[in-house]
Parts: C-alpha cells; sequence; structure tokens
C-alpha cells in the first residue's frame, strides 16, 4: 500500500520517515530560488528545514521559481504534492528517508511572470538564490557577458515582461529601486568559482545595457556574497520513484536520491539579514576561496581525473570505477602529489581527511552516479577543474605526470570509441568540434591543444605540458587505455 505525498497524508507514512514538525503554513517565503532542480532540493532546501525543524525562525522558507519549459512538470507534481518531496539518502549501510517541507511554493514563470516579478520585487523577499548552471550565466568565450546571446537580447526588447533569469532579476531589482527599496540579496549556489562574483560581474553588465542608472544602483546597493556547495546528486530517474515507493510507501512525482555528505560555505555579507546557517552546519566565512579551491582541485579535479579512463575501460558508474585498485591509486596521488601542494591551508578543513572522504563518497555503490553525467562539460570542466592546478605546478616545478594522464585520457575518450570498440556517450557543447578534431589528430595532442575556446596559449605552449601530454596520448593509441594508466602510476 502507498500513500500519495501531500500535507493531508503526512500523518500517514511510515514512523521511520521524518517529516515536518513545524507548522508549514506559519513559514514565510523571504529567499526565492530560482532553478529547483535536484541538487537545490537536495542542499539548500535541506539546510532550511533542518532549521525550522529545530525551531528555528520561521520567516525563512522558500518560494521556488521555474523558468525553463522542463519545469511545467516541475510545477504540477509540486503543486499537486503542496511542494513535499522525498529525499533519500543513500549510504553504504542502506537508505533513509525524510519529507521536505522548506518550500512553501513553487511559481512557474512562463504562466505566472507578474506573481514571479511582484514578490521579488516585494520587500518581503530579502534574498533571492539561484541554481541556474554555468550556462545561465551567459559567458562569451572571453570571459565577458555574451551580449549577443538571444535571452538577453529578448529581454532588453522588453524589459517589463522578461523571460530570463537576469531579465527577471533586473525587472525586479529596478521596481524596488523606482519604489525607494532596498534591493535583496542575490546569492548565486552554482557551482562556478567565486560564483557571486561572476554573478555581480554578468548581470550589472547586463544592467548596464539595460539602464545605466540601475546599474549604478545596483553598483552601490546589492551584495552577492560567494558560496561553495558540496553534495553528489544524481539526476532523478524512474528507478527512484520506485525504490521510493516500494521501499518507503509513498507515491511521489518527484523525489530526490543523495548521498550522507553535504558541504555549504559562505561569505558572510548579507543585505538583510539571513537564516542561521551555522547552527545546521553550514560555515559562515569572510573568504570562500581556500574551500572553493580544496573542493575544484580535490573533488571536481578527481572526478575528471576517474571520468574518462572509466569510460574508456567500459565502465558507466562512478563506484565501479573506483573498485579499480589502479583508477583509485590514479585519484589519489593525484590529490596528494599535484593538487594539495597548490592549496594554502583551509581553515577548520584537514585536508588528509577531506580526501579520505573524496575516495568513500565516490566509491558508494548506492549512489550510482553516472560517468557520463561528469563528463558532460568537459570543455568546461577540464578549464576550471585540472588546468588551473596544472598551471600552478609548472610555476611550482611540481609534478603534472597525473594531471597530464587526465588530459590525455580526455583527448583518447574524445576519439568516441572505448577500447572495446563501443560507442562512449558524449554530451558536451563542444561535441562535435571536439570529436571532428580528435578523429582527425589521432595520437597527435597539437590540434586539440591550440583549441583557445579549452587551452590557453601561455599553457598549450608549455615544453613539459605538452610533452608529457603528447607522449601519454600515444601511449594511449599504441599500448590501450590499461596499460597507459598502469605505468602513469607505476
Amino acid at each position: 500500500m502507498t500513500t500519495i505525498l501531500n500535507n493531508a497524508n503526512l500523518g500517514k507514512l511510515d514512523s521511520r520517515i521524518q517529516v515536518p514538525s513545524y507548522e508549514r503554513q506559519a513559514v514565510k517565503q523571504s529567499i526565492m530560488h530560482v532553478g529547483v532542480g535536484g541538487f537545490h532540493r537536495a542542499h539548500q532546501a535541506v539546510y532550511a528545514d533542518d532549521l525550522l525543524s529545530q525551531g528555528g525562525d520561521k520567516s525563512w522558507g522558500y518560494c521556488g521559481v521555474g523558468l525553463l519549459k522542463h519545469d511545467a512538470r516541475m510545477d504540477e507534481v509540486m503543486r499537486a504534492q503542496d511542494c513535499l518531496y522525498t529525499l533519500v539518502e543513500r549510504g553504504p549501510e542502506g537508505n533513509s528517508a525524510r519529507v521536505i517541507g522548506s518550500i512553501g511554493e513553487f511559481l512557474y514563470a512562463p504562466d505566472h511572470r507578474e506573481a514571479v516579478l511582484e514578490q521579488m520585487a516585494s520587500p518581503k523577499t530579502r534574498i533571492v538564490s539561484m541554481t541556474i548552471t554555468e550556462g545561465g550565466y551567459y559567458f562569451a568565450s572571453n570571459g565577458e557577458l555574451d551580449a549577443e546571446h538571444p535571452d538577453l537580447l529578448q529581454d532588453l526588447k522588453d524589459a517589463h515582461a522578461p523571460s530570463c533569469s537576469f531579465g527577471f532579476l533586473l525587472e525586479a531589482l529596478d521596481r524596488r529601486r523606482q519604489r525607494g527599496l532596498a534591493p535583496f540579496t542575490i546569492m548565486s549556489c552554482d557551482n562556478v568559482q567565486g560564483n557571486g562574483d561572476v554573478a555581480k560581474k554578468m548581470l550589472t553588465a547586463y544592467a548596464e545595457l539595460r539602464d545605466p542608472s540601475l546599474r549604478n544602483w545596483m553598483d552601490t546597493n546589492c551584495l552577492f556574497p560567494n558560496s561553495m556547495v558540496d553534495r553528489i546528486t544524481p539526476a532523478t530517474t524512474d528507478e527512484l520513484r520506485t525504490l521510493v515507493r516500494e521501499e518507503f510507501g509513498i507515491e511521489d512525482g518527484w523525489p530526490v536520491m543523495t548521498e550522507p555528505f553535504k558541504q555549504w560555505v559562505i561569505e558572510d555579507h548579507f543585505i538583510d539579514g539571513r537564516p542561521r546557517w551555522e547552527d545546521v552546519g553550514a560555515q559562515m566565512t569572510e573568504d570562500v576561496l581556500p574551500y572553493e579551491l580544496m573542493k575544484l582541485r580535490l573533488l571536481n579535479g578527481t572526478h575528471q581525473a576517474l571520468c574518462y579512463i572509466g569510460m574508456l575501460l567500459g565502465k558507466e558508474l562512478v563506484h565501479e570505477t573506483m573498485e579499480d585498485s589502479e583508477i583509485r591509486t590514479l585519484c589519489r596521488r593525484m590529490m596528494d602529489e599535484e593538487a594539495t601542494p597548490t592549496l594554502s591551508p583551509v581553515p577548520g578543513i584537514d585536508l588528509t581527511a577531506y580526501k579520505d572522504s573524496v575516495i568513500e563518497r565516490f566509491a558508494n555503490p548506492a549512489i550510482r552516479d553516472q560517468l557520463s553525467r561528469i563528463g558532460i562539460y568537459g570543455s568546461s570542466g577540464i578549464p576550471k577543474f585540472v588546468l588551473p592546478t596544472i598551471a600552478e605546478q609548472l610555476k611550482r616545478g611540481g609534478s603534472i605526470k597525473l594531471l597530464s594522464f587526465v588530459i590525455a585520457s580526455w583527448f583518447r575518450f574524445l576519439n568516441g570509441l572505448d577500447e572495446s570498440g563501443k560507442e562512449m556517450p558524449m554530451l558536451d557543447p563542444m561535441a562535435g568540434k571536439l570529436r571532428e578534431r580528435a578523429k582527425a589528430a589521432g595520437s597527435d595532442a597539437g590540434p586539440l591543444l591550440a583549441m583557445r575556446e579549452v587551452f590557453s596559449e601561455e599553457l598549450a605552449n608549455a615544453p613539459l605540458f605538452v610533452e608529457t601530454v603528447s607522449a601519454i596520448l600515444k601511449s594511449f593509441y599504441d599500448k590501450g587505455a590499461a596499460a597507459t594508466l598502469k605505468d602513469c602510476i607505476s
């Protein structure tokens, strides 16, 4: 027997399932969140639910905002379930489930544009946070705002009826400005280094195109705290819906699966107050950068290290890749010998314990994270997670052999076929160009290193880097992936 998830049925759920203990109707929606995907619901919304469950300030609930066409399905499910959903944590000891209630409302912007704008423009909204992925910041190839992007051009034409995230934020801020209200704090929760700084740079550049006086007002009044977020959250699948129904007796259209681990480091720069996130495990700081570099170079960099060699060897899941002792050795030695030397001390963090946790998390068989999910943005992930560490090691005169192996394994992966001749999934936005060049180049690393969308001229001409990547890539073609890996870690 299963129970449909909604407010009225919370008391009917199995007693082992944690449900909101607070009065949901009394919770205000002082935070609006743009981009209510799995990660937000497994991360920021959970911190809010923890606070409310501990008797925290009921001012700090969420109103979710969906902007994209595929958010229409989310809207349908959230309305049917009173914005409740099941969070399943999967660890080696088994599964646990809880129902999260911190999202009080969900607004599908294409159908409720004015409602979204007016709630953002209302003084009751004190923070607007977002998980809009890297693509939502409209980067051009030079790192500046892509002012010719069709989304941005459309919202400049009709600024009062926006359709993209930046358009909504600017229109709401402009309404507050005209009404003599302070702005809300704009809080990026995306996996982008310096995410608050990036949000400020891109949004104020767009404001300049719309109205220079609005940009000036934002420069004087708006705050954009940086944050570092971390929790592995695979996409929701029918398999998860079935698990929630069969193991926990809950009929849930959009549950979320995640790992037990979560981390949130936040710069304490807010205009009109904030929740006491530190009471439920978040770390408030004046400088997020050391934590960001730790995560980018150790966790994200190691994801890239295992991803391409794993797929080349015919593996599909992260945990099964980590069962290969040689890949595990590659990951640990790369973290210890080549990434850790580039890091400054991280307050409150034992780096050895953190690296242990990275290996343990990746080896968790319950998460079943897809390698293809990690490799989906190689053309943007490699420059963020691997190349800065290589550049730093070159300056220091340190080893880059294992990091170069990651680059060579990506180049070999771009050819398209694994060791057995099976086609590998490649969902990179630059997939066509990358694959064409990789196939034409074969074992020659030069044509791929010449791609300025990925490699800087300085790095692509660094003799040690070029020689090391070239030798390893040649080995991939001459000896195969398994032998090349063995040689690299020997």
